[in-house]
């Protein structure tokens, strides 16, 4: 196991166990599927990821979890195992802990006996919606507007790219409580999939396999006891929650990289041109050494990003977002040079590296842009 220094034996037991289930059990679709098979694959892939009790890893072990908290490396070490096999198995995972962490975070007992278990044991699908058509990297834009009546919530707005639209149960949604007060004004609710007032467009396609759509809010209804923490605790809610998860993001793209060098190495040992195996010409040599190297070097940001949320209590802002900056970025290149030591046979449709190459690039643009990265790392430099 490579970096020991950062992992104990449990983490070690958890490699050796993710090493076995996704060689077995987990692979990407050859061919693209419909809309219809992507949904059916998904709630197949939860079984799965509940069957080996992976779900577990994160939610606290006082709902039916794996720790007391939870375990960022744990969660990090996933997520690369599952990616170096199928982005969307990835996805999946990832998805049950950033729709259920605010949960987690600041939900109410009975909201947390309620929802937490059930994403444990993957009898419900959860999501996060805070991106709007007019808001993104700006969440202080958000148009979502919640008004209170009595012991409800009325909101109205509109949500756009949200994972698992569609397929999920709950959606854990932030709107503006207080126009007045920007990003001091969001909180955050769980909706049920069920909700009146609710809508669901599962109809956008990316350009790889991604359950995602807009959510519609009409004099959705929600109760009191949905809201998550105070009214206005939204915005710090959400970033708590990117803060943890970045760095899982950047464990994904580790996955990634690494299928695709793996790859690339086994493809020039075996092409032939010139009378040799290309691997044997020093500009593939160099190219393959600068991958390996990025790719070691992006592992150690988000491994020591993911060990010091799990072993200090020290904010871990700028780690995250220098691991998830690095990964992604380091990622998207080691594929690309994946892709071109392929030559033509890179981009043939369902080859591995051409699906790492539409899978890695939205990966750059989730949970925060590589622009907006940047800005978080600068801004941590002057406080």
């Amino acid at each position: 196991m490579q970096d020991s220094f950062f992992f104990d034996s449990s983490h070690e037991r958890l490699y050796d166990q993710l090493a076995a289930f996704t060689q077995k059990h987990v692979a990407p679709r050859p061919a693209e599927p419909s809309r219809e098979i992507e949904a059916s694959e998904a709630r197949t892939i939860i079984r799965l990821l509940a069957d080996q009790q992976l779900l577990r890893y994160v939610v606290p072990k006082k709902f039916g979890g794996h720790s007391e908290r939870i375990d960022v490396r744990s969660v990090c070490l996933i997520r690369e195992a599952l990616a170096y096999q199928s982005g969307l198995s990835d996805l999946m995972f990832a998805m049950q802990g950033l729709g259920s962490y605010p949960i987690t975070l600041a939900g109410s007992e009975q909201t947390k006996r309620e929802f937490l278990p059930s994403v444990a044991d993957g009898s419900k699908i959860a999501a996060f919606a805070i991106t709007e058509p007019e808001a993104g990297s700006d969440v202080g834009a958000l148009s979502t507007i919640a008004l209170r009546n009595g012991n409800q919530y009325f909101i109205n707005g509109e949500k756009k790219f949200i994972s698992n639209a569609g397929l999920a149960d709950f959606y854990v949604v932030f709107a503006k409580t207080d126009t007045t007060l920007g990003n001091k004004g969001i909180s955050a609710f769980v909706v049920d999939k069920d909700s009146p007032g609710l809508t669901i467009d599962s109809s956008l396609e990316l350009i790889a396999p991604h359950p995602i759509g807009v959510l519609k809010l009409e004099d959705c209804r929600v109760s009191e006891a949905r809201r998550l923490g105070d009214e206005g605790y939204g915005f710090k809610l959400a970033m708590r929650t990117l803060d943890t998860f970045r760095a899982t993001v950047g464990a994904a793209a580790i996955g990634m990289a690494r299928r695709a060098l793996d790859e690339a190495i086994t493809y020039s040992r075996n092409r032939h041109q010139f009378g040799r195996p290309i691997s044997e010409f020093q500009a593939t040599q160099i190219s393959l050494a600068e991958m390996a190297t990025a790719l070691d070097a992006a592992r150690l940001l988000v491994y020591r990003a993911a060990w010091l949320a799990d072993t200090t209590d020290e904010k871990t802002t700028r780690e995250s977002a220098m691991a998830k900056l690095a990964t992604t970025e380091s990622a998207q290149k080691i594929i690309d040079n994946a892709v071109q030591i392929h030559g033509g046979n890179g981009l043939v449709k369902g080859a591995t590296v051409e699906r790492l190459y539409r899978e890695i690039r939205a990966l750059r643009i989730y949970e925060g842009t590589s622009e907006i990265q940047k800005l978080v790392i600068a801004k941590t430099l002057f406080t």
